[in-house]
């Protein structure tokens, strides 16, 4: 999931937990998928970002020296301006674009 082009809302909203647990049938299980989901978001975001902001590191940094890079902020308000993890969790969860599995309960793995 490219997590750039979500329709993930920027602001948290108010969510009927009861209605989002049906299909797990267990609200705790719900927000376990969610939480773990968001967490993937999460490092794939840090790890794009710290990639992105790599070309700008300098091996010799000096306090005296330093220097503010235009594109760097730039990329760093981008990054800044997108969807919280959560969020974008959430929405990806609603929309079922999320597999999970729980292994106690599989029938299939018999």
């Amino acid at each position: 999931m490219d997590y750039k082009k979500t329709n993930a809302p920027l602001n948290t909203t108010t969510r009927d937990l009861v209605k989002m647990a049906e299909p797990t049938g267990n609200i705790y299980e719900t927000v376990c998928i969610i939480a773990k989901r968001s967490n993937q978001i999460a490092g794939e975001m840090k790890h794009d970002l710290e990639k992105k902001l790599q070309e700008f590191a300098s091996l010799n940094d000096n306090l005296e020296e330093i220097s503010e890079n235009r594109e760097q902020i730039e990329i760093s308000r981008y990054y800044e301006k997108l969807p919280k993890p959560t969020l974008i969790a959430t929405q990806e969860y609603l929309e079922d674009k999320i597999f999970w599995r729980n292994l106690a309960t599989d029938k299939n793995l018999d």
